[in-house]
Protein backbone atom coordinates (compact mmCIF):
# COMPACT_ATOMS: atom_id res chain seq x y z
CA UNK A 1 0.00 0.00 0.00
CA UNK A 2 1.40 3.39 -0.99
CA UNK A 3 2.30 5.42 2.11
CA UNK A 4 -0.22 8.21 2.70
CA UNK A 5 1.61 9.95 5.56
CA UNK A 6 2.04 13.18 3.61
CA UNK A 7 -1.65 13.22 2.63
CA UNK A 8 -2.66 12.68 6.25
CA UNK A 9 -0.44 15.52 7.41
CA UNK A 10 -1.97 17.76 4.74
CA UNK A 11 -5.46 16.75 5.89
CA UNK A 12 -4.52 17.75 9.44
CA UNK A 13 -3.32 21.12 8.12
CA UNK A 14 -6.63 21.72 6.30
CA UNK A 15 -8.73 20.74 9.31
CA UNK A 16 -6.63 22.94 11.60
CA UNK A 17 -6.78 25.85 9.17
CA UNK A 18 -10.57 25.64 9.08
CA UNK A 19 -10.82 25.60 12.87
CA UNK A 20 -12.30 22.10 12.89
CA UNK A 21 -9.41 20.26 14.50
CA UNK A 22 -8.26 21.64 17.86
CA UNK A 23 -7.51 18.64 20.10
CA UNK A 24 -3.88 17.43 20.04
CA UNK A 25 -5.01 13.85 20.73
CA UNK A 26 -7.46 13.90 17.84
CA UNK A 27 -4.77 15.45 15.64
CA UNK A 28 -2.61 12.41 16.37
CA UNK A 29 -5.51 10.14 15.39
CA UNK A 30 -6.06 11.88 12.03
CA UNK A 31 -2.34 11.66 11.29
CA UNK A 32 -2.26 7.96 12.19
CA UNK A 33 -5.41 6.56 10.52
CA UNK A 34 -5.22 6.02 6.72
CA UNK A 35 -8.54 7.03 5.19
CA UNK A 36 -7.84 5.04 2.01
CA UNK A 37 -7.95 1.77 3.97
CA UNK A 38 -11.64 2.43 4.65
CA UNK A 39 -12.62 3.01 1.02
CA UNK A 40 -12.29 -0.54 -0.28
CA UNK A 41 -13.48 -1.90 -2.64
CA UNK A 42 -13.83 1.58 -4.17
CA UNK A 43 -15.87 4.75 -4.49
CA UNK A 44 -18.32 6.42 -6.86
CA UNK A 45 -17.62 9.93 -8.13
CA UNK A 46 -20.56 12.14 -9.05
CA UNK A 47 -20.49 13.16 -12.70
CA UNK A 48 -23.67 15.15 -13.12
CA UNK A 49 -26.41 12.61 -12.54
CA UNK A 50 -24.34 9.45 -12.99
CA UNK A 51 -21.76 7.84 -10.73
CA UNK A 52 -18.35 6.80 -12.05
CA UNK A 53 -16.83 3.79 -10.25
CA UNK A 54 -13.23 4.14 -9.06
CA UNK A 55 -11.27 1.26 -7.54
CA UNK A 56 -7.71 1.14 -6.21
CA UNK A 57 -6.86 -1.68 -8.62
CA UNK A 58 -7.97 0.40 -11.59
CA UNK A 59 -6.18 3.57 -10.50
CA UNK A 60 -2.54 4.49 -10.04
CA UNK A 61 -1.40 4.56 -6.38
CA UNK A 62 -0.96 8.33 -6.48
CA UNK A 63 -4.32 8.80 -8.21
CA UNK A 64 -6.08 6.65 -5.63
CA UNK A 65 -4.57 8.62 -2.75
CA UNK A 66 -5.55 11.89 -4.43
CA UNK A 67 -9.17 10.69 -4.46
CA UNK A 68 -9.03 9.18 -0.97
CA UNK A 69 -7.90 12.48 0.59
CA UNK A 70 -10.30 14.78 -1.17
CA UNK A 71 -11.82 17.19 1.29
CA UNK A 72 -15.22 15.80 0.44
CA UNK A 73 -17.73 13.02 1.07
CA UNK A 74 -16.97 9.90 -0.98
CA UNK A 75 -19.87 7.62 -1.91
CA UNK A 76 -19.10 3.93 -1.35
CA UNK A 77 -22.46 2.25 -2.04
CA UNK A 78 -25.51 2.87 -4.24
CA UNK A 79 -29.06 1.60 -3.83
CA UNK A 80 -28.25 -0.44 -0.74
CA UNK A 81 -26.09 -3.03 -2.52
CA UNK A 82 -23.95 -1.76 -5.40
CA UNK A 83 -20.22 -1.22 -4.83
CA UNK A 84 -17.64 0.14 -7.22
CA UNK A 85 -15.91 -3.12 -8.13
CA UNK A 86 -19.19 -4.54 -9.47
CA UNK A 87 -19.46 -2.15 -12.44
CA UNK A 88 -17.12 -0.70 -15.04
CA UNK A 89 -19.17 2.12 -16.55
CA UNK A 90 -20.94 5.10 -14.93
CA UNK A 91 -24.30 4.16 -13.41
CA UNK A 92 -27.31 5.87 -11.93
CA UNK A 93 -28.35 5.29 -8.36
CA UNK A 94 -29.01 6.70 -4.90
CA UNK A 95 -26.11 6.85 -2.39
CA UNK A 96 -26.72 4.60 0.62
CA UNK A 97 -23.28 4.54 2.26
CA UNK A 98 -20.31 6.87 2.19
CA UNK A 99 -17.12 8.09 3.79
CA UNK A 100 -18.33 11.41 5.14
CA UNK A 101 -16.42 14.64 4.56
CA UNK A 102 -13.45 14.66 6.97
CA UNK A 103 -14.35 18.08 8.37
CA UNK A 104 -17.77 16.73 9.39
CA UNK A 105 -16.37 13.53 10.92
CA UNK A 106 -13.63 15.29 12.88
CA UNK A 107 -15.89 18.19 13.87
CA UNK A 108 -18.45 15.80 15.37
CA UNK A 109 -15.80 13.95 17.36
CA UNK A 110 -14.54 17.30 18.66
CA UNK A 111 -18.10 18.16 19.75
CA UNK A 112 -18.27 14.88 21.71
CA UNK A 113 -15.68 16.29 24.11
CA UNK A 114 -14.87 12.77 25.25
CA UNK A 115 -12.05 12.09 27.69
CA UNK A 116 -9.51 9.28 27.47
CA UNK A 117 -11.14 6.03 28.55
CA UNK A 118 -14.63 7.29 27.74
CA UNK A 119 -17.07 4.74 26.31
CA UNK A 120 -18.69 5.67 23.00
CA UNK A 121 -21.59 4.19 21.04
CA UNK A 122 -21.53 5.04 17.34
CA UNK A 123 -24.70 4.65 15.28
CA UNK A 124 -23.85 4.01 11.62
CA UNK A 125 -20.42 2.45 11.21
CA UNK A 126 -20.29 3.16 7.47
CA UNK A 127 -16.75 2.69 6.20
CA UNK A 128 -15.38 2.53 9.75
CA UNK A 129 -13.13 5.59 9.41
CA UNK A 130 -14.76 7.56 12.23
CA UNK A 131 -14.74 4.45 14.44
CA UNK A 132 -11.01 4.09 13.75
CA UNK A 133 -10.35 7.67 14.81
CA UNK A 134 -12.22 7.04 18.06
CA UNK A 135 -10.42 3.74 18.62
CA UNK A 136 -7.10 5.56 18.33
CA UNK A 137 -8.41 8.26 20.66
CA UNK A 138 -10.05 6.09 23.33
CA UNK A 139 -8.90 2.51 22.87
CA UNK A 140 -10.77 -0.03 20.75
CA UNK A 141 -12.47 -1.72 23.70
CA UNK A 142 -14.22 1.56 24.52
CA UNK A 143 -15.83 1.92 21.07
CA UNK A 144 -19.07 0.17 20.11
CA UNK A 145 -20.28 0.81 16.57
CA UNK A 146 -23.54 -0.42 15.04
CA UNK A 147 -24.24 -0.80 11.31
CA UNK A 148 -27.51 -2.01 9.79
CA UNK A 149 -26.01 -3.25 6.49
CA UNK A 150 -24.16 -6.59 6.94
CA UNK A 151 -21.88 -6.07 3.92
CA UNK A 152 -20.93 -2.54 4.99
CA UNK A 153 -20.33 -3.74 8.56
CA UNK A 154 -18.10 -6.60 7.40
CA UNK A 155 -15.92 -4.32 5.27
CA UNK A 156 -15.59 -1.80 8.10
CA UNK A 157 -14.70 -4.51 10.62
CA UNK A 158 -12.03 -5.92 8.29
CA UNK A 159 -10.46 -2.49 7.86
CA UNK A 160 -10.50 -1.86 11.61
CA UNK A 161 -8.88 -5.23 12.29
CA UNK A 162 -6.17 -4.44 9.71
CA UNK A 163 -5.14 -1.54 11.95
CA UNK A 164 -5.34 -3.73 15.05
CA UNK A 165 -8.58 -2.17 16.32
CA UNK A 166 -10.84 -4.91 17.71
CA UNK A 167 -13.78 -2.61 18.36
CA UNK A 168 -17.27 -3.84 19.22
CA UNK A 169 -18.59 -3.92 15.63
CA UNK A 170 -22.26 -4.87 15.70
CA UNK A 171 -24.63 -5.56 12.81
CA UNK A 172 -28.14 -4.44 13.68
CA UNK A 173 -30.62 -1.58 13.91
CA UNK A 174 -28.72 1.35 15.41
CA UNK A 175 -31.98 2.99 16.50
CA UNK A 176 -32.05 0.35 19.24
CA UNK A 177 -28.51 1.19 20.33
CA UNK A 178 -26.55 -1.66 21.91
CA UNK A 179 -27.67 -2.16 25.52
CA UNK A 180 -25.16 -4.97 26.20
CA UNK A 181 -22.30 -2.45 26.52
CA UNK A 182 -24.29 0.34 28.17
CA UNK A 183 -24.03 2.75 29.84
CA UNK A 184 -22.05 4.94 27.46
CA UNK A 185 -20.41 8.29 28.08
CA UNK A 186 -21.20 9.44 24.55
CA UNK A 187 -23.51 8.45 21.68
CA UNK A 188 -22.74 9.72 18.18
CA UNK A 189 -24.90 9.11 15.10
CA UNK A 190 -23.44 9.30 11.59
CA UNK A 191 -26.89 9.13 10.02
CA UNK A 192 -29.87 11.48 10.22
CA UNK A 193 -32.86 10.60 12.39
CA UNK A 194 -36.34 12.10 12.58
CA UNK A 195 -35.91 12.33 16.34
CA UNK A 196 -33.36 11.07 18.83
CA UNK A 197 -34.51 7.60 19.96
CA UNK A 198 -35.16 7.46 23.68
CA UNK A 199 -33.23 4.18 23.73
CA UNK A 200 -30.04 6.21 23.17
CA UNK A 201 -30.87 8.40 26.17
CA UNK A 202 -31.55 5.31 28.31
CA UNK A 203 -28.17 3.84 27.34
CA UNK A 204 -26.22 7.01 28.21
CA UNK A 205 -25.02 7.74 31.75
CA UNK A 206 -26.13 10.89 33.56
CA UNK A 207 -24.00 13.77 32.32
CA UNK A 208 -23.27 11.95 29.06
CA UNK A 209 -23.81 13.46 25.62
CA UNK A 210 -25.86 12.35 22.61
CA UNK A 211 -24.92 13.92 19.26
CA UNK A 212 -27.12 13.36 16.21
CA UNK A 213 -28.44 15.02 13.06
CA UNK A 214 -32.20 15.70 13.20
CA UNK A 215 -34.53 15.88 10.22
CA UNK A 216 -35.88 13.79 7.36
CA UNK A 217 -35.33 16.11 4.39
CA UNK A 218 -32.07 15.95 2.40
CA UNK A 219 -31.29 19.45 3.71
CA UNK A 220 -32.66 21.70 6.44
CA UNK A 221 -31.33 19.36 9.11
CA UNK A 222 -29.57 20.27 12.35
CA UNK A 223 -26.90 18.74 14.57
CA UNK A 224 -28.36 18.24 18.04
CA UNK A 225 -26.19 17.96 21.15
CA UNK A 226 -28.06 16.98 24.30
CA UNK A 227 -26.86 16.19 27.80
CA UNK A 228 -28.55 13.37 29.69
CA UNK A 229 -29.86 14.37 33.12
CA UNK A 230 -30.64 12.60 36.37
CA UNK A 231 -34.37 12.65 35.56
CA UNK A 232 -34.12 10.15 32.66
CA UNK A 233 -34.45 13.01 30.15
CA UNK A 234 -31.96 14.95 28.04
CA UNK A 235 -31.72 18.60 27.10
CA UNK A 236 -29.56 20.65 24.75
CA UNK A 237 -29.67 22.56 21.52
CA UNK A 238 -29.00 22.47 17.81
CA UNK A 239 -25.35 23.45 17.43
CA UNK A 240 -25.28 23.91 13.66
CA UNK A 241 -26.27 22.67 10.25
CA UNK A 242 -25.55 19.06 9.41
CA UNK A 243 -26.39 16.68 6.60
CA UNK A 244 -26.30 12.87 6.65
CA UNK A 245 -28.05 10.00 4.92
CA UNK A 246 -31.23 8.96 6.68
CA UNK A 247 -31.17 6.01 9.05
CA UNK A 248 -32.52 3.17 6.92
CA UNK A 249 -35.20 2.21 9.43
CA UNK A 250 -36.54 5.77 9.14
CA UNK A 251 -35.97 6.30 5.42
CA UNK A 252 -38.76 8.35 3.87
CA UNK A 253 -40.85 6.57 1.24
CA UNK A 254 -41.00 8.96 -1.75
CA UNK A 255 -44.41 10.22 -2.76
CA UNK A 256 -45.40 8.29 -5.89
CA UNK A 257 -48.40 7.92 -8.13
CA UNK A 258 -50.78 10.44 -9.64
CA UNK A 259 -50.19 13.78 -7.88
CA UNK A 260 -53.35 15.23 -9.40
CA UNK A 261 -55.38 12.44 -7.79
CA UNK A 262 -53.69 13.07 -4.45
CA UNK A 263 -54.64 16.75 -4.62
CA UNK A 264 -58.07 16.43 -6.26
CA UNK A 265 -60.12 17.53 -3.26
CA UNK A 266 -59.12 20.79 -1.61
CA UNK A 267 -60.75 22.03 1.55
CA UNK A 268 -59.39 25.56 1.14
CA UNK A 269 -57.79 27.78 -1.50
CA UNK A 270 -55.99 31.05 -0.70
CA UNK A 271 -52.94 33.17 -1.34
CA UNK A 272 -49.85 32.16 0.60
CA UNK A 273 -48.67 34.77 3.11
CA UNK A 274 -45.13 33.40 2.89
CA UNK A 275 -43.67 32.23 -0.44
CA UNK A 276 -43.18 28.45 -0.25
CA UNK A 277 -40.01 28.86 -2.29
CA UNK A 278 -38.36 29.90 0.99
CA UNK A 279 -38.32 26.20 1.87
CA UNK A 280 -35.29 25.98 -0.41
CA UNK A 281 -33.42 27.78 2.41
CA UNK A 282 -31.97 25.77 5.29
CA UNK A 283 -33.59 27.37 8.34
CA UNK A 284 -37.13 27.62 6.91
CA UNK A 285 -36.83 23.97 5.85
CA UNK A 286 -35.78 23.00 9.38
CA UNK A 287 -38.70 24.95 10.88
CA UNK A 288 -41.12 23.27 8.47
CA UNK A 289 -39.99 19.87 9.75
CA UNK A 290 -40.53 20.97 13.35
CA UNK A 291 -43.98 22.33 12.60
CA UNK A 292 -45.09 19.42 10.36
CA UNK A 293 -42.75 16.50 11.12
CA UNK A 294 -44.48 14.08 8.74
CA UNK A 295 -44.42 16.38 5.72
CA UNK A 296 -42.41 15.90 2.53
CA UNK A 297 -41.60 18.65 0.03
CA UNK A 298 -42.21 17.55 -3.57
CA UNK A 299 -41.40 19.44 -6.76
CA UNK A 300 -43.05 18.83 -10.12
CA UNK A 301 -43.54 20.50 -13.51
CA UNK A 302 -46.68 20.59 -15.64
CA UNK A 303 -46.52 19.77 -19.32
CA UNK A 304 -46.69 23.51 -20.06
CA UNK A 305 -43.61 24.13 -17.92
CA UNK A 306 -45.45 25.56 -14.91
CA UNK A 307 -43.53 24.94 -11.69
CA UNK A 308 -45.44 23.21 -8.91
CA UNK A 309 -44.60 22.63 -5.28
CA UNK A 310 -46.35 20.31 -2.83
CA UNK A 311 -46.25 19.35 0.81
CA UNK A 312 -47.56 15.86 1.50
CA UNK A 313 -48.13 14.09 4.80
CA UNK A 314 -48.96 10.60 3.60
CA UNK A 315 -49.75 9.20 7.03
CA UNK A 316 -52.29 11.96 7.69
CA UNK A 317 -53.55 11.97 4.09
CA UNK A 318 -53.03 15.72 3.91
CA UNK A 319 -51.53 17.97 1.26
CA UNK A 320 -50.74 21.54 0.32
CA UNK A 321 -50.31 22.40 -3.37
CA UNK A 322 -48.62 25.63 -4.45
CA UNK A 323 -48.99 27.30 -7.83
CA UNK A 324 -47.37 30.59 -8.95
CA UNK A 325 -50.03 33.25 -9.58
CA UNK A 326 -49.77 37.01 -10.22
CA UNK A 327 -46.33 37.30 -8.68
CA UNK A 328 -47.30 35.28 -5.61
CA UNK A 329 -48.34 31.76 -4.77
CA UNK A 330 -51.76 30.16 -4.48
CA UNK A 331 -52.07 27.35 -1.95
CA UNK A 332 -54.69 24.58 -2.06
CA UNK A 333 -54.96 22.46 1.08
CA UNK A 334 -56.79 19.24 1.77
CA UNK A 335 -57.03 16.51 4.38
CA UNK A 336 -57.41 16.46 8.17
CA UNK A 337 -54.32 18.65 8.70
CA UNK A 338 -53.90 22.09 7.11
CA UNK A 339 -50.18 21.60 6.47
CA UNK A 340 -49.34 25.03 5.13
CA UNK A 341 -51.30 26.83 7.87
CA UNK A 342 -49.10 25.04 10.42
CA UNK A 343 -45.81 25.68 8.60
CA UNK A 344 -46.69 29.25 7.64
CA UNK A 345 -47.52 30.14 11.24
CA UNK A 346 -44.05 28.97 12.28
CA UNK A 347 -42.36 30.90 9.46
CA UNK A 348 -44.22 34.12 10.29
CA UNK A 349 -43.33 33.81 13.98
CA UNK A 350 -39.70 33.17 13.03
CA UNK A 351 -39.64 36.28 10.83
CA UNK A 352 -41.19 38.35 13.63
CA UNK A 353 -38.50 37.08 16.01
CA UNK A 354 -35.77 38.43 13.75
CA UNK A 355 -35.00 35.23 11.78
CA UNK A 356 -32.76 33.51 14.36
CA UNK A 357 -30.43 30.87 12.96
CA UNK A 358 -30.63 27.15 13.61
CA UNK A 359 -28.35 27.28 16.66
CA UNK A 360 -31.08 29.17 18.54
CA UNK A 361 -33.23 26.02 18.65
CA UNK A 362 -33.27 24.15 21.96
CA UNK A 363 -34.76 20.73 22.65
CA UNK A 364 -35.73 18.47 25.52
CA UNK A 365 -36.29 14.72 25.27
CA UNK A 366 -38.34 12.58 27.62
CA UNK A 367 -39.80 9.10 27.29
CA UNK A 368 -43.09 10.61 26.09
CA UNK A 369 -42.28 13.87 24.31
CA UNK A 370 -39.73 15.75 22.25
CA UNK A 371 -40.02 19.49 22.76
CA UNK A 372 -38.29 22.12 20.60
CA UNK A 373 -38.30 25.87 21.17
CA UNK A 374 -36.66 29.18 20.39
CA UNK A 375 -36.46 31.45 23.42
CA UNK A 376 -38.42 34.70 23.34
CA UNK A 377 -41.43 33.57 21.31
CA UNK A 378 -44.26 31.41 22.60
CA UNK A 379 -45.21 30.69 18.97
CA UNK A 380 -41.83 29.08 18.32
CA UNK A 381 -42.44 26.01 20.42
CA UNK A 382 -43.34 22.52 19.23
CA UNK A 383 -44.13 19.44 21.28
CA UNK A 384 -44.05 16.08 19.51
CA UNK A 385 -45.80 13.44 21.61
CA UNK A 386 -44.60 9.86 21.21
CA UNK A 387 -47.59 8.18 22.85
Amino acid sequence: MNDSASQRRHLVELLTRDGVLTSPRLRDAVEAVPRELFLHPGVFLDEGGVWRPITPDGTSPSGWLEIAYRYDTLTTQLDGHLTAEQVREPVRGVPTSSSTMPSTVVGMIEHLDVEAGGRVLEIGTGTGYSAALMCHLLGADNVTTVEVDPGVAARADAALETLGFSAWTVTGDGLLGYPSNAPYDRVIATCAVRRIPYTWVRQTRSGGIVLATLGSWPYGTGLARVVVGDDDGAEGRIIGRSSFMQARAQAVVPVAGDLSARTAYADSVREAKVPPACLDDWMPAFLAQLAAPGAQLVRATRSDGTRLLFLFDQERESFAQFTPRDGGWQVRQGGPTALWDTVEEALLAWQAAGRPDIDAVRLRITARTHTYWIAGSSSLRWEHRLV
